[in-house]
């Protein structure tokens, strides 16, 4: 018998996931990526941009160009801070609070269904090891790359 692969059945879990995601999204003209940036978005005061791309595991320089793109769907708004005008906050528009609503709902109702089918033992199970797969992976991302920031890695 073959033996599994932890990170192959993480990544074809989450590519299943997204495609998942992504099947639901294309009814609302967006993607997953698009859907989970509308979710960290505040509704009432908005969300600085530097802080949207860490939430998401980003590169501030991806997430750029998915806020242009969200800005050219009329989703969201930049606004400079009053006192200091380097500061820009990213707003919903009306049709990206109804996006951001969808994909609310959407993540919700498949974290309720998991927790409605698998027991919480197990999924207390799950939860531990993926925290130790992650500090595993921090640690051997140390020693692969020295000069990166591991700490921006699941941060």
């Amino acid at each position: 018998m073959k033996q599994r692969s932890p990170d192959f059945d993480i990544k074809t879990t989450w590519l299943a996931i997204a495609k998942m995601y992504n099947i639901r999204a294309q009814k609302e003209d967006i993607t997953t990526n698009i859907g989970f940036a509308l979710i960290h978005i505040d509704e009432e005061i908005g969300t600085p941009a530097t802080k949207i791309a860490p939430l998401m595991g980003m590169e501030p320089r991806s997430l750029t160009r998915m806020l242009t793109n969200l800005e050219e769907k009329g989703l969201i708004y930049k606004k400079s801070g009053e006192r200091d005008g380097r500061i820009v906050r990213i707003f919903l528009t009306e049709l990206g609070k109804e996006k951001q609503k969808v994909a609310k709902e959407v993540v919700l109702n498949f974290n309720k269904a998991i927790y409605d089918k698998i027991p919480p033992q197990k999924l207390e199970g799950f939860f531990e090891v993926m925290d130790d797969i992650n500090e595993l992976v921090k640690e051997t991302a140390s020693a692969y790359l020295s000069t990166y920031d591991i700490n921006s890695i699941n941060d």
